[in-house]
């Protein structure tokens, strides 16, 4: 490099656009939208992704802990003999209830419905006013394992 080849660097300054001129009536924009408007700025599309989240909270959690599968006592008096044994077994046997992937699922008794058999219940949960009926009509109640 020599002195003589050296130049002073050209200042070109940014075009200013829609101030009036020689640019016409829309100043190089183009019509209409958002991009002939003033201060236009294109929103991020991080900004969408995080508009599309719920708000409020809570809205992730999903329960890990097995429900019990209800089976009323009106159900138990249509499909099981007196002197028969209600459990999960008996239940997936008789088409009252599904398995859970493969394993037998966790059953509650509920109180809905007229129980007239006595039965014996085993291996399963039961409400309080499914308890009282089914003393009532004289079944036994065998403690889970």
């Amino acid at each position: 490099m020599q002195l003589h080849t050296i130049s002073a660097p050209k200042h070109t300054s940014a075009k200013r656009i829609g101030r009036g001129g020689k640019r016409g009536t829309f100043s190089g924009r183009g019509t209409k939208g958002q991009k002939a408007r003033a201060g236009r700025r294109i929103r991020p599309q991080l900004r969408d992704i995080l508009k599309k989240i719920p708000k409020k909270r809570g809205y992730r959690f999903t329960s890990f802990r097995a429900r019990p599968i209800g089976v009323n006592l009106s159900i138990l008096n249509e499909k099981f003999e007196s002197g028969g044994v209600v459990s999960p077994q008996t239940l997936v046997e008789g088409g009252m209830v599904s398995r859970k992937g493969g394993a037998y699922p966790s059953v509650k008794i509920l109180g809905t419905g007229i129980i007239s058999k006595k039965l014996t219940i085993e291996g399963c949960q039961i409400s309080a006013s499914a308890k009282e009926k089914i003393e009532k009509a004289g079944g036994k109640l065998v403690a889970r394992r």
